[in-house]
């Protein structure tokens, strides 16, 4: 079930192409001096939080890609979010709307609305100011024919111009008319982020997960392991991941791409 393979041959062109195209845009967009709200990572939470009236637009871009089972799968999820700073310690976010286009022979073709969301971060201990920066976080989404409720801790370790990441989220999830489909899903990610400059950032991501059907019996482990790149502007920053799988599951994507920008207000 964790068995480590190498990568897939059909897609590493593919992929190696999207990381160096996305890269060098981000080397060269923009000229102004960078200051505007961290986000290093894509698939994962830094502890800190904004600061009391902050206000910042998120604009997240998912793309997965090239099952072994389905070579034409696509997927492309959307996210647009607003993030409040409450308090010093308290961060608030409105998933505005989620929402899905996807094809392939293994999944229904078209494009779909997922669901909306609220997200609660607390902040126990602040990276910059202590040893170790912990933050507690909650969401509750509501789709159609969807409920969702997401625990994650977030920890946070900062060495020198070094950042390093880790979130330990479980996740429950009712779908159908009555709610009467059910899984849960255990999810771990750890990011290492490095400052280049006062604009550019680059590291790594790990992914792991696994699903829980039903409550009842666990399913196959996934890996996937890649580099992210950040470019940050006064009042943006824009961030990349792409990210290979590492096990052998023939039924999951072997590539997955996500791309947040941020604009602070």
């Amino acid at each position: 079930m964790f068995n480590l393979a190498e990568p897939k041959s059909r897609h590493k062109a593919l992929t190696r192409n999207t990381f160096c195209i996305v890269v060098f845009v981000l080397l060269l967009v923009g000229a102004t001096t960078a200051n505007a709200g961290e986000r290093r990572f894509t698939f994962t939470y830094e502890a800190a939080t904004h600061a009391p009236g902050d206000v910042e637009y998120e604009q997240w871009i998912t793309w997965k890609t090239d099952k072994d089972t389905d070579s034409a799968f696509d997927r492309i999820d959307v996210r647009h979010e607003l993030e409040f700073g409450i308090t010093d310690d308290f961060q608030l976010a409105l998933y505005l709307s989620d929402w899905r286009y996807q094809r392939g022979s293994s999944v229904g073709d078209g494009t779909e609305w997922r669901d909306v969301a609220i997200e609660l971060m607390y902040n126990i201990s602040d990276p910059a100011t202590e040893s170790i920066g912990f933050t507690l976080y909650g969401e509750l989404k509501i789709g159609d024919e969807l409920l969702e409720l997401e625990g994650k801790i977030i920890a946070q370790k900062n060495f020198g111009k070094w950042v390093f990441a880790y979130n330990a989220t479980i996740e429950a999830e009712w779908e159908g008319s009555n709610y009467s489909e059910d899984k849960g899903e255990f999810q771990q990610t750890l990011g290492g982020s490095y400052q280049f400059s006062p604009k550019i950032f680059a590291g790594f991501e790990l992914l792991h997960e696994i699903e829980y059907d039903d409550w009842d019996t666990w399913g196959d482990h996934l890996l996937y392991a890649g580099p992210n790149a950040s470019y940050r502007a006064d009042q943006w920053w824009v961030t990349v991941t792409p990210l290979f799988q590492l096990t052998d599951s023939e039924s999951e994507a072997n590539f997955q791409l996500r791309l947040i920008f941020g604009i602070d207000f």
